[in-house]
Order: structure tokens, then sequence, then C-alpha cells
């Protein structure tokens, strides 16, 4: 008899379960029914209102378009008075003399013997350079000679 008694429970149970599944699908349903409702107004009411708002909107952008030119033309007086006007900077020479020093500073100098080395071969590569222009030059030299012969 117990074991009748617990599968009738589960039944029930499951009953239940499938039923709850039913109605949490329903609402989800109406939930999403509801919701494209509701966009769909809202999609409406936007266009409805561009339609109003439109003059508006042109209005606004042609006294935006004149405020700007007029803030243009401003700037270029300004401009033009600034060009005469040279106002003395006071301080320039002090001012670029502590900017060149700060600059100074973060300099990384070479040592002594960098100097010594990297100058040392750039002279190596001066005389190489100058034996090969002077051997075409003497070749050259030559040629012209034995040409005129």
């Amino acid at each position: 008899m117990s074991k009748k008694k617990k599968s009738s429970k589960n039944k029930s149970k499951a009953v239940k379960v499938v039923a709850d599944i039913k109605t949490s699908d329903e609402v989800l349903a109406s939930q999403t029914e509801e919701q494209t409702e509701t966009a769909q107004n809202d999609q409406a009411e936007a266009v409805v209102t561009e339609t109003k708002e439109a003059p508006a909107k042109a209005e606004k952008e042609e006294q935006n378009k004149t405020a700007d030119k007029s803030k243009k033309e401003s700037k270029d007086k300004n401009a033009k008075n600034a060009k005469n006007k040279k106002p003395k900077e006071k301080g320039k020479l002090k001012r670029k003399t502590k900017e060149t020093i700060s600059e100074l500073k973060k300099v990384t100098w070479p040592t002594f013997g960098e100097v010594v080395k990297k100058t040392g071969v750039v002279l190596a590569v001066v005389i190489i350079f100058a034996v090969v222009i002077f051997g075409i030059d003497m070749l050259l030299g030559f040629l012209t000679d034995f040409i005129r012969r």
C-alpha cells in the first residue's frame, strides 16, 4: 500500500509542476505581447512628435547657423586686432633658458671612451672613401691620357 500512495503523490506533484510550467509560459507570452505593443506605441508616438517638431527644428537650425556666422565674423575681427597688437612677453628669454636647461638634463651624454671609439670609426670611413675616390680619379686620369694619344 505504501508504494501505491507514493506513486499517486508523485503523480499529483508532476501534475502541479506541469500546471506551473504552463502558467509560466502563458505569463511570458503575455509579457512579450505587452512589450511588443508598447514598443509599437512608442514608435508611433515618436513619428508623430517628429512630424510636429520638424518645423521647429528647422527654425532652430537656421538660428544656429546665423549665430555661428556672427561668431566667426567676430572671431575674424578679433584675430585681425590681435595681429595688429603684439603684446610684449615678459621673461621670454628666461623661460626659454629654463626650458633648454630642463631638456639638456634629460639627455644621456656619451662617455669619453664612446666618443673616442665613434670618432675613430668616422675617421676610418672617411679615409677609406678618400682612398677609393682617389683611386677612381687616378684610373680615369690614366684612361683619358691613353685615349688622347
